[in-house]
């Protein structure tokens, strides 16, 4: 941990109303900049938001019938010129430069920037995952599924009383930071890990739930986008992974439309590899998804599969989503009535706990290739998505302050929890 972890966050909680009143908003008269936020007007259905997808602009957040995007100045203009409207809130590559600094103190190489160091690195994940297993040994062992497209061990957690042994329990998947700017997940399945290991001994509800599942836990499934991410100590508003596209000079895929069940079927995801939710050149071209899609496919045991339910976290918009991603229709090939409503259910029973708004993921936009889709379609997991806090933002939608991080993980205990008795439902 940094010794600067100690200092600046009183600063980091004013940073919110400092870069609401400072923040510089293009005009018509500056024209559009390289990397503009806006929010889009006029997004108030499915399709229209799927529309505004399409542009390959970078969505990130939604809220009734507007979307917060990042666009190129000719996405902009193709927004408008399809009769969208836009309402600039600044300079993207500007806003992250004044977030990075805004605690007023030097930024230091390989850590969060000044304000933020709560968060924690890829090196300081690790050790608090072995820290974990060395401490509770009996209940946690830590493995990999694999390594990066850089080389990084995805990091594997398993929580259960007998860690070591591979029992006949139902199992649980708790996945982190696909999506590599999104550093509060990492945070939450941090959360998962301290929660349930630290809490075995004195809390009988958690004992209960750890002596009768395999709880498993990957909190960075894209190291190398997150490290990228804090490059320098400042924020670069990465999302891909950090594998060159092919034929390209573009660098990255979005690891969350690379899924292999209907990848690249139906308009969800963008050919492009510059686009941010490029699909890459075939399902599972990066390692990081091939490796974790490997480490569920391992889950077949006697031909049943193990693991039961999962939670995929992510940044922002405060939502609970269920497949499919690919189709408007409730159901589909592989997806009942029944089957549909139980995915109903169990998230709105979880929306209930956290106040997150619960629904099809498709009724946001049409996504394929999303790791929800894979899980069900291929392994019949009940998958979710949880889009964290906060509910609409700007720059701070993607970076909320260090501040948060207690408040805002513990905010998921609950529905966790449901999760995992869901598993032996």
């Amino acid at each position: 941990m940094s010794t600067r972890r100690r200092i600046g966050g009183a600063l980091a909680a004013t940073g919110l109303a400092l870069l609401a009143v400072t923040t510089p908003v293009a005009s018509a008269q500056t024209g559009d900049p390289a990397r503009g936020l806006y929010s889009v007007e006029g997004a108030s259905t499915p399709d229209k938001r799927t529309e505004v997808a399409r542009t390959g602009v970078d969505v990130a957040g939604s809220r009734g019938g507007a979307l917060t995007v990042v666009a190129t100045p000719d996405q902009a203009a193709s927004l408008r010129a399809n009769g969208f409207g836009l309402k600039p809130l600044g300079d993207f590559d500007s806003m992250l430069k004044q977030r990075s600094g805004r605690a007023g103190t030097a930024a230091v190489a390989g850590d969060f920037p000044p304000g933020d160091e709560a968060y924690h690195t890829y090196a300081e994940t690790t050790a608090e995952l072995q820290k974990a297993a060395k401490d509770h040994g009996d209940i946690a062992t830590l493995s990999s599924v694999g390594k990066s497209y850089e080389g990084r061990e995805l990091n594997l957690l398993k929580i259960s009383d007998n860690a070591g042994t591979d029992e006949n329990e139902p199992e649980v998947l708790f996945t982190c930071n696909q999506h590599a700017r999104e550093h509060l997940t990492t945070e939450m399945c941090l959360r998962i890990v301290q929660r349930f290991t630290s809490g075995y001994a004195s809390d009988p509800a958690i004992k209960k739930m750890v002596d009768e599942h395999e709880i498993y836990v990957i909190p960075n499934v894209n190291p190398d986008g997150s490290e990228y991410d804090i490059t320098g100590g400042e924020y670069q508003g990465w999302r891909k992974t950090r594998k060159p596209a092919p034929g390209s000079s573009a660098v990255g895929t979005d690891p969350n439309r690379n899924w292999d069940y209907k990848w690249n079927c139906c308009g969800g995801s963008s050919n492009s590899p510059s686009a941010e939710d490029y699909h890459g050149p075939s399902a599972f071209s990066e390692p990081e998804t091939k490796a974790v899609a490997e480490f569920m496919n391992s889950r077949v045991v006697g031909g049943a599969q193990q693991i039961k339910t999962h939670i995929d976290f992510h940044t922002f918009s405060e939502l609970v989503l269920w497949p499919y991603g690919y189709t408007k229709a409730d159901t589909d090939t592989g997806l009942s009535e029944e089957e549909a409503k139980r995915f109903a259910d169990v998230g709105k029973k979880m929306a209930a706990t956290n106040g997150y708004t619960p629904e099809q993921s498709s009724d946001l936009y049409v996504t394929d290739g999303d790791v929800n889709d894979w899980a069900w379609g291929k392994h019949k997991i009940l998958s979710y998505t949880f889009e964290m806090y906060p509910k609409d933002g700007g720059i701070d939608g993607f970076y909320p302050p260090a501040s948060v991080i207690p408040e805002q993980t513990a905010r998921n205990d609950k529905a966790v929890d449901i999760l995992i008795a869901e598993a032996g439902a």
